[in-house]
């Protein structure tokens, strides 16, 4: 696909800067990690011009949940310009969806209530191809990785393996979308991502004190750290901290170096997100054009997992500073 004309995007970008003024701001997120009540907690986000919650409870915040996402994925994808940028979005929930099915298929189980209803194929679509063995009309590495999939599930029976094979196909089924949007700053959201997930491999693969040879099954190709650089780097015994010195993940990198020796996983986790934000961040500041685009959409699914720490956090009981330090960096 040619380079995308900014200007294609006049009018969308119009109205993603006013959608952005009710996204959750740090001020309304302390709102609702200070309010009396979940109940209170909730109020906020009716205010911003959430559905009403007839109740507070864990079933009901993921219908919500659910709702809000498909709500956005649907308008956004009916006023793009050019929406199959966005199917980069949309990937990850078609991976989770055959995890889960394979899954259940092994063990004799229901998936119903774990599958997501975001991804690019339907459901129903993607039970019955699983369930029948026949995946033509899958998009092509979606296909080939399911088979793949489950293939390693039947012959080694560990999930872990068949995981492995899904979550590399994942990323490089987004890199290919992005390869093909034209959309430079698709591509490098796509990069900075990848580089967290091989910066997370990393981190838990020496915290469970296996070596190269289990990494290197483990690294994602289509970052911009060379997964060279990394099995270098560990077999050599150097710091993981070295490696992504010039880059945007060097807080992280640190903060993995601590989780390594027993540090804490929470806050090294945040902080791998919190860098993929800082990159989208830059969309803000980009008057028109698929930027602004792409930027709300990953902000709004930030935005959905904040609201899923706060209230299932205030459900549990946990005190607001625990919680507090599990929130991913907001957009706005």
């Amino acid at each position: 696909m040619p380079k995308i004309k900014d200007t294609d995007y006049l009018f969308l970008s119009t109205r993603i800067k006013s959608m952005e003024r009710n996204l959750l701001n740090g001020e309304r997120l302390e709102r609702m990690l200070e309010a009396r009540t979940p109940e209170d907690a909730v109020k906020v986000l009716t205010e911003c011009g959430w559905p009403d919650m007839p109740r507070v409870d864990l079933d009901e915040l993921d219908r919500v949940l659910t709702q809000e996402r498909d709500k956005t994925l649907k308008d956004l994808t009916s006023s793009a310009p050019h929406p199959e940028i966005l199917e980069v979005f949309k990937v990850k929930y078609d991976y989770h969806n055959i995890k889960t099915l394979l899954k259940a298929e092994a063990m004799g189980t229901d998936a119903e209530r774990l599958l997501v209803s975001a991804g690019r194929v339907k459901v129903e679509e993607l039970t019955e191809k699983l369930r029948s063995g026949d995946l033509r009309g899958l998009p092509g590495i979606l296909q080939s990785a399911a088979g793949e999939a489950r293939e390693v599930l039947g012959t080694t029976g560990d999930p872990q393996l068949a995981d492995f094979v899904l979550d590399r196909a994942c990323y490089a089924d987004m890199a290919d979308i992005a390869s093909k949007s034209g959309s430079a700053f698709l591509a490098g959201y796509v990069r900075i991502t990848v580089d967290a997930a091989n910066l997370r491999s990393v981190v838990r693969t020496l915290r469970m004190g296996k070596g190269a040879e289990f990494l290197k099954g483990v690294l994602f190709r289509g970052g911009n750290v060379d997964t060279g650089r990394i099995l270098s780097a560990v077999t050599s015994g150097g710091s993981i901290e070295e490696i992504y010195t010039a880059s945007s993940l060097r807080e992280a990198a640190a903060a993995g170096a601590a989780a390594i020796t027993g540090g804490r996983l929470t806050h090294f986790e945040k902080l791998c997100d919190d860098a993929v934000t800082a990159y989208l961040a830059g969309a803000r500041y980009v008057a028109f054009g698929e930027a602004p685009l792409i930027g709300y959409l990953a902000a709004r699914e930030t935005e959905l997992t904040n609201v899923r720490v706060i209230l299932s956090g205030r459900l549990a009981g946990l005190d607001a500073d625990t919680i507090r330090e599990r929130l991913r960096e907001s957009y706005v």
